[in-house]
């Protein structure tokens, strides 16, 4: 046993009646690579493991030895082809549920510790990976361990990572004290302990991230671990069911939010704004309400800094003769023209669009005139779907209706079908700074009651 690795747990070690447990890391394991029997590698370099002792083995091994690390130039892709289901996203960092029912970042693909060029899966069963080990380490060395294999987690409203386990065999994973009382006679009526976590953890002290010491046994806890050829229930039994997720919706609490702190952004830096950002935030536009089950949304992106000034240039001057027609000083003219620098300033500019396609024609005004309204309506629920959406991707933009008059010159410039209508442009970039505090609205004030 390697005594530089060692901790331990506040009483002698090995004194399990005392509560003491020790946890040492195991040294000397080679580089493990596809077929190798993790086992025989394990009772090779740890030949003094003895029953009880619970083996807490680094997932990135099993993967290795299981033939889990896949070419892959694009990691994105690997991810995607991981995923079950997306939980929460922010740019390019994803927060996912993937094949083995875990949530966690990146579905767990893993670009580190492995050759460039490639990825590592998680190990597609973690628990008949762990059964295995445990099993061949009965084989080789004739004892009966519990085997944890472990992934590192970052956890919801908490800063920082720790070791979890993902697979399991032989080891008692949760530990359920409902129906008990504690030291004062309370019933205890939820409290679940995620032991195999908390092995997991422990572990993870002695391991390092960067140390080569992919395994660490803990002793004195025989307690937790399973005799014989029971396995146990694995780690899956940890995963929360999604009838008891009460934050299964992932995102919906970050979109309320976004709702509502989502401002006009007028000064932006010059970092540059991620293109699939503001696609990510069109697919959100394009869910909006529509009527007949049409889809009157197009986006303009100009996403060049020559598109947009051309735009600009040509927007700037048809407002300017618009403004002396109406008979508007000079000093009235520049004063306003200067309101449409936040266009001009922003790293990216998006243009959507209104389109007719799929409306009907009643052969009267006010029913046609309806028919129009509708699509407005639609139209603006898309936009702000838009903004909504770059707000939750941490994008400031702000809506200006200067195309609505002149969406002749703004075709022109762009060369837009004649049935597409201006609907205003978004400006969209990183905020330069925080917005200032908008007065409090109160929501009854805005509604009437019959």
């Amino acid at each position: 046993m390697n005594g530089t690795h060692t901790r331990d747990g506040g009483a002698p070690a090995g004194d399990a009646a005392s509560g003491g447990y020790r946890v040492w890391a195991v040294a000397g394991l080679p580089e493990v690579r596809r077929g190798d029997d993790l086992a025989k590698l394990i009772a090779a370099a740890e030949p003094g493991l003895a029953d009880g002792d619970v083996l807490l083995v680094t997932s990135k091994i099993v993967s290795k030895a299981e033939g889990r690390t896949v070419e892959a130039s694009d990691r994105e892709a690997a991810i995607d082809a991981e995923t079950v289901r997306v939980v929460a996203r922010r740019g390019p960092l994803r927060i996912v549920e993937n094949r083995q029912g875990l949530v966690m970042a990146a579905a767990g693909v893993d670009a580190s510790n492995t050759p460039s060029g490639t990825v590592l899966l998680l190990p597609e069963d973690p628990d008949a990976s762990a059964r295995a080990i445990r099993e061949g380490l009965r084989d080789a060395l004739g004892v009966t361990v519990g085997v944890l294999v472990t992934d590192t987690f970052g956890r919801p409203w908490r800063t920082g990572l720790t070791d979890v386990a993902i697979g399991a065999a032989g080891v008692r994973v949760l530990d359920d004290l409902r129906g008990g009382t504690d030291a004062y006679g309370n019933p205890l009526s939820a409290t679940v302990v995620a032991t195999a976590d908390e092995l997991a953890a422990a572990g993870d002290l002695v391991k390092g991230k960067a140390a080569g010491l992919p395994v660490a046994v803990v002793r004195g806890l025989p307690a937790l671990v399973a005799a014989g050829d029971e396995h146990g229930e694995g780690a899956r039994a940890m995963v929360r069911d999604s009838r008891d997720d009460m934050f299964r919706l992932g995102t919906s609490e970050a979109v309320r939010q976004a709702v509502t702190q989502r401002r006009t952004v007028r000064a932006f830096t010059d970092e540059p704004v991620d293109p699939g950002a503001v696609r990510r935030a069109v697919a959100a536009a394009v869910t909006a309400p529509a009527p007949h089950h049409t889809t009157p949304w197009r986006f303009v992106l100009l996403e060049s800094r020559e598109s947009r000034i051309r735009l600009l240039d040509a927007m700037r001057d048809a407002w300017i003769a618009d403004l002396r027609r109406d008979g508007k000083s000079e000093e009235s003219v520049a004063k306003r023209i200067r309101r449409g620098d936040v266009l001009r300033n922003a790293p990216c500019l998006v243009v959507p669009c209104l389109v007719m396609e799929g409306s009907h024609t009643y052969g009267d005004a006010r029913r046609d005139g309806a028919e129009r309204e509708m699509f407005v309506v639609a139209t603006g629920a898309g936009v702000q779907n838009f903004l909504v959406a770059l707000a939750g991707e941490r994008l400031g933009s702000a809506w200006v209706s200067s195309t609505m008059f002149c969406r002749d010159v703004v075709r022109e410039v762009l060369d837009l079908p004649t049935s597409w209508d201006p609907m205003g442009a978004v400006a969209v970039g990183h905020p330069a700074g925080d917005p200032r505090p908008r007065p409090e609205r109160d929501a009854s004030a805005f509604i009437a009651v019959r």
